[in-house]
């Protein structure tokens, strides 16, 4: 039998071809870090030098375990909406540069303006941006679909499960999370209380939606037909990210409060970190063991190690 995701992958390439046109062909991503010696030879970064940065306002990331490396979501200038120079970072699980700019090295057949939550399934990276759901090939970067969200207002948080079918928070009214299929199809997922300026998504094992409020310090729990199946509440409110482990230990991090709060199943919230400015959209480096947090306009990302 076929496998499905593989099958997806390939059609939307041959849609993305078609798409984008012959620009599409030009697209390129970036290099690792590295310089042009004197005598006109690119040399990569030696061994003994280690490079940190090469953020501007990275609100998400997501952990690419294939290549251990941090895909960093960043947003460019942040102006009305319309300036496409948003670009993706690959980092170093120790927080030093790989590739300063590998989807944005150059704008030839790519879209992207103020991407934030991120998230990589069946080896497609997906993205929110600006009113779209956007995905890339994660093995060469190349865009492969763009569908539109109507409605939207800003859309925020994202998981996506292994059919490809993604779950995106949109923040401000009206607060709701949709579903946009593999297919294009896009719904709305749920909506309403106990929705409170929803942000951070994500899967549990179970294929379970898990969503994290700013509005308050709700961690809800919905079954895949949207059903509330549980409400637990995090050390503090503002929340933005959220990790939902195997073994069903959520973390949250709160950008409004600087916090990161661990629920294990059965038990109350704790704080494991704190004084962590504008802890955004983190992700699970699930080689290393540890949290990864952008932290927006500061330019930089936090570890936490678990």
């Amino acid at each position: 039998m076929a496998n499905p995701i593989s099958s997806r992958v390939l059609c939307s390439v041959v849609l993305a071809a078609s798409s984008y046109g012959a620009v599409a062909q030009d697209f390129t991503v970036g290099e690792p870090i590295g310089s042009v010696n004197e005598a006109g030879v690119r040399v990569p970064l030696s061994s003994n030098v280690k490079v940190y940065g090469s953020f501007h306002f990275s609100e998400s990331c997501t952990f690419d375990p294939d290549r251990n490396l941090i895909l960093a979501m960043n947003n460019g200038n942040r102006g009305d909406g319309t300036e496409n120079d948003g670009f993706v970072s690959l980092i170093n699980p120790d927080g030093s540069v790989h590739t300063p700019k590998w989807i944005g090295v150059n704008r030839d057949g790519l879209e992207l303006h103020h991407p934030l939550g991120s998230a990589i399934a069946g080896g497609v990276l997906y993205t929110v941006d600006v009113g779209y759901l956007r995905s890339f090939d994660l093995a060469t970067g190349r865009p492969l679909d763009a569908i539109e969200v109507p409605g939207s207002t800003i859309l925020n948080g994202i998981a996506v499960d292994q059919d490809g079918t993604a779950y995106i928070s949109n923040t401000r009214n009206p607060e709701q999370i949709y579903k946009v299929t593999a297919a294009g199809e896009v719904s709305v997922f749920a909506e309403g209380a106990p929705l409170v300026a929803p942000n951070g998504v994500a899967m549990d094992t179970e294929g379970n939606v898990v969503v994290v409020n700013v509005g308050d310090n709700a961690v809800i729990t919905y079954s895949p037909d949207g059903e509330v199946l549980q409400i637990e509440r995090a050390a503090e409110g503002g929340n933005d990210g959220v990790v939902v482990l195997e073994d069903g230990t959520k973390y949250v991090s709160s950008v409004r409060f600087g916090s990161v709060s661990r629920i294990r199943p059965g038990e109350e919230a704790e704080v494991i970190a704190s004084g962590i400015p504008s802890a955004a959209s983190m992700c699970y480096d699930s080689v290393q063991h540890q949290l990864v947090i952008p932290l927006n306009s500061n330019f930089a990302l936090a570890f936490v190690p678990l």
